[in-house]
């Protein structure tokens, strides 16, 4: 028992080198701590009002009439991102698919839908609902018989690498939008140095829609595959939803579909141009970030059990406190200037927003190209006190289970992890359930 709390303690004064948390340079005053809070009250970038009526639309039913569909996962953005509030997380999981090539490299599932009349190809996401066979209602409010049309999506035999992935927090993402470029690959770079290349998440530049394009560090979904927060809602309003919009226009499939192109809808009372999309932009980009639940947290356990998460390095990839950039940062290829509510302000993600290799990875491939295939991104653990079904997949439950699923990049860290005592583990574990 003595051995092992020397060598705990040695681990401890060894990761007083790592980085628990980045800050990245700050023009004029100094970095402020970002507001935190579970009642859903605006983080000062708008006012409550505007704030209540994006998450009015967020939380808003879409029906066949709205264009939901034709294929589609859940019929508000509310559905998959509620609990305990709206914008947390819930227990929705999307289904993804493909295959490998002769070299190994991923090809996206081709599913054949209407008794194999069409096929929905180079798509590795699966939708789980679909609005027909059934009768549709259009805008106009006139109903169509397709009960004999079915185009549930199944996964074919021969698609052979699938995956589950559950929803992400969005609450505080605002916050992470706001974070530069150059602060990610530093710390990216950071764990290369202080690991001796063992651990080096992986930076990857996806496109920016609202900027024709324009190239960005990924920081959004498991992948990375987006780094605004406009992109995000657009590509989940069209792939989750079905919904098409200004930046995703055209239908995965047109079978069913009764309402014309593109069917994001203007929000009342809001300038000319600022749809759904935009509210549901907006509504994250409001929100303040997660608490932690300081009853718990300022416990001697706890604190112990974040010395223990630092010192045997966890935090290496968790990181527990970012800094965004300086407010008037111009961001998003141009289209975003980072404004005073979200500009300067300390954030403590538990995160790093990069991908890596930790033994888990699905084999999907979106926008990150080949390196990112068996990489997901580290799972942010603020508000990890809310999910009973942990990591991309959903299959651990429990966060023992989930820290001993780690291997690849963190196989050196679980083993320190493994030869803690009980006393040692619990503390952990008291840490974590303070997230």
């Amino acid at each position: 028992m003595k051995a092992v709390k020397v060598c705990t303690l040695v681990l401890f004064f060894a990761g007083l080198v790592l980085p628990w948390g980045y800050t990245s340079p700050v023009q004029g005053e100094a970095a402020t701590e970002a507001p935190t809070s579970m009642d859903l009250t605006t983080n000062g970038l708008v006012d409550q009002a505007t704030l209540d009526g994006d998450r009015a639309e967020f939380e808003q039913i879409e029906g066949t009439s709205d264009g939901i569909g034709p294929l589609y996962n859940s019929n508000s953005c509310a559905a998959c991102h509620a609990n305990p509030i709206t914008g947390a997380e819930s227990l929705s999981t999307e289904l993804r698919a493909g295959h490998n090539d002769n070299n190994g490299g991923f090809v996206p599932a081709t599913v054949m839908l209407n008794d194999g009349l069409t096929a929905v190809a180079n798509r590795s996401l699966i939708n789980d609902r679909a609005i027909c066979p059934g009768i549709v209602t259009d805008a106009a409010g006139v109903a169509h018989d397709f009960q004999e049309t079915c185009i549930q999506e199944r996964v074919p035999g021969t698609e052979n690498v699938r995956t589950f992935r559950r929803t992400t927090n969005v609450l505080g993402d605002g916050f992470v939008e706001a974070i530069d470029d150059n602060t990610l690959i530093q710390i990216s770079d950071n764990q290369a140095a202080q690991t001796g290349g063992k651990v080096h998440g992986l930076v990857i530049r996806v496109p920016v829609a609202e900027a024709n394009n324009a190239m960005r560090v990924g920081r959004f979904g498991w992948k990375n595959h987006h780094a605004s927060l406009l992109s995000f809602a657009s590509d989940a309003y069209l792939n989750e939803m079905g919904v098409t919009n200004q930046f995703n226009p055209t239908e995965v499939v047109c079978i069913c579909d009764t309402v014309d192109d593109p069917e994001d809808q203007h929000m009342e009372g809001r300038p000319d141009g600022f749809n759904n999309i935009d509210g549901f932009a907006e509504f994250m980009r409001s929100t303040k970030a997660i608490p932690r639940d300081l009853s718990i947290a300022n416990s001697a356990d706890a604190r112990a059990g974040e010395q223990i998460f630092n010192s045997i390095g966890c935090a290496i990839c968790h990181v527990a406190s970012i800094t965004t950039a300086p407010v008037g940062t111009v961001i998003n290829g141009g289209a975003l200037t980072v404004p005073a509510a979200l500009g300067n302000k300390i954030i403590h993600p538990y995160g790093d927003f990069l991908l890596h290799d930790v033994g888990t990875g699905d084999g999907i491939v979106q926008n990150g190209g080949p390196d990112s295939q068996f990489k997901v991104r580290t799972a942010p653990l603020w508000g990890l006190r809310f999910r009973n079904r942990l990591m991309h997949d959903a299959l651990s439950l429990t966060c023992g289970d989930a820290i001993l699923r780690h291997g690849g990049e963190s196989s050196h860290i679980i083993n320190r992890y493994r030869k803690l005592d009980k006393s040692a583990k619990n503390e952990l574990l008291t840490f974590l359930n303070s997230l």
